[in-house]
């Protein structure tokens, strides 16, 4: 067992490639019990890969990641994890309810894919959160992109997560999704969620971020209080495509 001391995120040297062209060169992350920290940088500058190659999704080529004091290469304890991928049209397609795709975010705490009275009662909580009890029943595909995105932290809060990794939660939200948003996250900070975010911009989750970590061309070139050049504004050559758009958001599990 890790001590309470233990960073909860721990990267050195991390380096990985997608396809031939390196992406991470080198980076040292560490993000500590209780912090919030932002990931931010341009397009391209390997954000998004840096949170993929947290959760097993992208290799690395060299350096090592630890979770909760353990070699990523070790670690099992997923349901201590909650993803939030970036949101991509895919989702409108998905033929399930609101309440069954928050539903699967409980799955790894549940066994043998039943869920309990208190498993129900964490996914009603998480609907709850983020102001969807009234389109529980309604399909995904009827939701609207910003109540898309609302789906998807949901699914990430049902499991009671310690960390929450969120990539790009506010890209192409309206403003009322992106104003409950930072409600629920306000929520999962008080109650001592470690939170990282990849952002586009601070927006109105900044009064949240602890600390941020600016990536340029795969090297971190800032690491402490969130530029103030940055503010609401976009990064310099920022913009809102997606290097991993094709990516499927509603996925059942971190890994699958």
């Amino acid at each position: 067992m890790a001590s309470v001391s233990e960073p909860v995120i721990s990267v050195r040297g991390a380096r990985a490639s997608l396809g031939s062209r390196p992406v991470l060169r080198g980076i040292d992350l560490t993000v500590q019990r209780g912090e919030v920290v932002a990931l931010l940088g341009a397009n391209g500058s390997g954000k998004s890969t840096a949170v993929r190659s947290l959760i097993g999704q992208v290799p690395l080529t060299d350096g090592e990641i630890a979770l909760f004091g353990t070699q990523l290469r070790a670690f099992r304890s997923w349901a201590r994890i909650g993803y939030v991928p970036q949101r991509t049209t895919a989702a409108s397609g998905v033929p399930a309810t609101v309440r069954e795709v928050v539903s699967s975010g409980r799955l790894s705490r549940s066994r043998l894919g039943l869920l309990s009275k208190a498993d129900r009662a964490a996914v009603q909580r998480a609907i709850e959160l983020v102001g969807l009890t009234d389109r529980a029943k309604d399909s995904v595909s009827a939701l609207s992109g910003g109540q898309h995105q609302r789906v998807l932290i949901a699914r990430a809060l049902a499991s009671d997560p310690e960390l929450l990794i969120m990539d790009e939660p506010m890209a192409g939200v309206d403003l009322v999704s992106q104003e409950i948003l930072a409600g629920t996250l306000r929520e999962q900070v008080a109650a001592g969620t470690t939170v990282l975010l990849v952002l586009h911009e601070l927006g109105a989750l900044e009064p949240l971020i602890d600390r941020a970590v600016v990536l340029r061309d795969g090297c971190v070139v800032h690491d402490g209080p969130p530029p103030k050049a940055v503010g609401q504004h976009a990064l310099p050559g920022h913009d809102h495509v997606h290097p991993h758009a094709a990516d499927e958001p509603l996925r059942t599990g971190l890994l699958t």
